[in-house]
């Protein structure tokens, strides 16, 4: 199985966080979401501080923006 380039995990990634726009339409809120589960491997408890890879959590961030 060939692993995912770049580009497509932050379109994946984007995908994924425009999926939680029916609770909450927080781009930014929603990009940690899932940028969060991606590193940790589940989405964050209520206390949750751990932390995720911020240029990553920045380009799919931009990424959502630009696709607004």
């Amino acid at each position: 199985m060939e692993s995912e380039s770049h580009g497509d995990l932050l379109a994946r990634l984007v995908a994924e966080s425009r999926s939680f726009e029916s609770s909450s339409r927080d781009a930014e809120r929603n990009c940690w979401l899932v940028v969060h589960r991606h590193a940790h491997g589940v989405l964050p408890s209520e206390y949750d501080i751990r932390e995720i890879p911020e240029d990553l959590y920045l380009e799919v961030l931009a990424l959502h923006r630009q696709q607004a």
